[in-house]
């Protein structure tokens, strides 16, 4: 399923928002009812107001009924940012598939992207 919502997120990229770093990311998280939640980057002249594509898919299965624990993996088309990393764990998704910067389509756990990550308790 890892590669399934790469090619997703791969597919949806195209609707990316990015007129400034022409930088199209895609993004689709795995819920595990099944459903596929897509999201991609969106930018903003004010640059630190847009929003990533990992960040939009996980809004969009809150706005869906979703909560951490509800989701199981996200393909995303780029390596995630450390904001998006810090998301995926708190909403506790198992894998994360990206094309790393060799160019390789990887699997790896949030932990492993983000070790020793916050928690607020």
């Amino acid at each position: 399923m890892s590669d399934e919502l790469y090619e997703r997120a791969a597919a949806v990229a195209e609707r990316a928002y990015a007129p400034y770093s022409r930088y199209l990311v895609g993004a689709a998280v795995l819920a595990r009812d099944g459903r596929v939640f897509e999201g991609v980057n969106v930018e903003n002249a004010a640059y630190p107001l847009g929003i990533c594509a990992e960040r939009a898919a996980l809004a969009r299965a809150v706005v869906e009924g979703c909560a951490p624990g509800d989701l199981e993996a996200i393909g995303i088309t780029a390596s995630p940012c450390g904001g998006c990393r810090q998301w995926l764990h708190e909403f506790r998704l198992e894998r994360v598939t990206f094309r790393d910067s060799e160019g390789e389509v990887v699997t790896r756990t949030p932990a492993e992207l983000l070790p020793d990550a916050w928690e607020l308790d």
